[in-house]
């Protein structure tokens, strides 16, 4: 498989994703990289801007986007490539493409790139374990993930005794894989070899491109995470789909918008642009998927097989998916672009987190007040505008009222 150039994984990096330990501590060596950045002349978000600006877009300077090589990252990959950006008043410099979660966040710590996609459970421990101030603009997508596995695996019992990746510990994919696990009787480890007899599953950490030659090779049984990997392995033969993520709880969202929370509150005209940006991106994905994914290769933006991105963005039949897709009657999409941030899913993510076992602390999440932590890590309000502006709720498939109830349902 092909790949666009990228950051590699430094060691330190490497020991940040095995343990999942974004905290307040291991985060600050990557201040010093940001302030060398703001003293060489880069004008980044949350950084003293001209007294004598113009405009807000002015304030902005040029903006910079990272992101990794997944469908997730598709609306800002799409209001990049199709100038909705520019149309919308912001500058951006061409997106930078990085292999895995830590590589990211330590460069937008580090003030090397503004604005991500980013998982929202990461997002969590980076606001409340590592204490960044940061914020949501708008969820990115809707489902997108599935949980695939060697064609010799042909139910969740045989996965005993092996071995399945995720790709972060603070992921959608770790929490879903648990639930799971749970419904079927099966126990997650995460040292030594896993027991079958004891119904024992290895749970370990990838990098998500590195996961479809791991599946090939048998280094592992399976993996859950964010197309089009799991279409990847479709198309290439090498593993086949066990169970949909969106399939398990209901149009969960994964990867979110996220800026430094000083963009919101010095700029919230640039805030609301991002976000009417990010929205108009998903309505035009929407209105023509096939297309998108067509252009999202012809950028050079996904490195995958077109028929990859294609399969991920539209394949979606029940009864191709006879056993990957039990709640038939949710009329949901294999994954979907709309970017309400609901709150209840906003809580519901946090008490889910608590009974997600994870390598490293998370006691920071039993701290989290439920009542609040929408308000405090969301910027409220943005996306809402930016739907009106785009069609409004029913362009979308979004409620009159924009509240829901959680369905979760392994």
């Amino acid at each position: 498989m092909s790949e666009l150039n990228h950051i590699h994984a430094s060691a330190d990096e490497a020991a940040l994703h095995e343990q999942g330990n974004f905290t307040r501590r291991n985060l600050l060596r990557f201040a010093s990289i940001g302030a060398a950045t703001a003293a060489a002349g880069v004008i980044g978000f949350g950084e003293a801007v001209p007294a004598n600006a113009a405009s807000w877009s002015d304030d902005l300077g040029t903006l910079k986007i990272g992101y990794l090589p997944i469908t997730d990252a598709a609306p800002l990959l799409v209001a990049q490539g199709g100038k909705i950006f520019k149309k919308n008043g912001i500058s951006t410099a061409a997106p930078t493409l990085f292999r895995s979660w830590p590589s990211l966040v330590e460069a937008f710590q580090a003030k090397k790139v503004d604005v991500i996609h980013l998982l929202m459970p990461l997002a969590l421990q980076l606001k409340y374990a590592a204490g960044q101030d940061i914020k949501i603009i708008s969820w990115n997508h809707t489902n997108g993930s599935a949980l695939t596995v060697a064609n010799s695996i042909s139910k969740f019992g045989d996965l005993a005794g092996k071995t399945v990746a995720i790709p972060f510990w603070y992921s959608i994919h770790n929490v879903v894989l648990q639930q799971l696990f749970r419904k079927e009787g099966l126990t997650p480890v995460f040292t030594g070899t896993a027991d079958g007899a004891q119904k024992q599953v290895k749970v370990v950490v990838l990098a998500p491109a590195d996961m479809p030659t791991a599946l090939a090779n048998g280094s592992v049984a399976g993996y859950i995470v964010a197309e089009p990997f799991n279409a990847l392995a479709e198309v290439k033969g090498i593993g086949k789909i066990l169970r949909f993520t969106g399939d398990v709880w209901k149009d969960h969202a994964c990867c979110v918008t996220v800026v430094r929370g000083d963009l919101v509150k010095n700029n919230p005209a640039a805030a609301q642009a991002i976000a009417d940006s990010i929205v108009a991106a998903q309505a035009q994905i929407n209105s023509g998927r096939s297309t998108a994914a067509q252009a999202l290769s012809d950028w050079g933006f996904l490195p995958q097989p077109v028929e990859a991105i294609q399969r991920a963005l539209t394949y979606y039949p029940i009864g191709q998916y006879k056993t990957a897709i039990k709640n038939t009657k949710w009329s949901s999409r294999r994954i979907g672009f709309q970017p309400f941030p609901f709150p209840s899913y906003t809580a519901a993510l946090v008490t889910e987190l608590r009974k997600t076992q994870v390598v490293g602390d998370n006691s920071f999440l039993n701290k989290i007040d439920l009542k609040t932590v929408h308000s405090e890590i969301v910027a409220v309000g943005l996306a809402e505008a930016a739907i009106k502006k785009n069609g409004g709720n029913s362009a979308f498939g979004l409620p009159a009222k924009l509240a829901r109830t959680e369905v979760i349902k392994p």
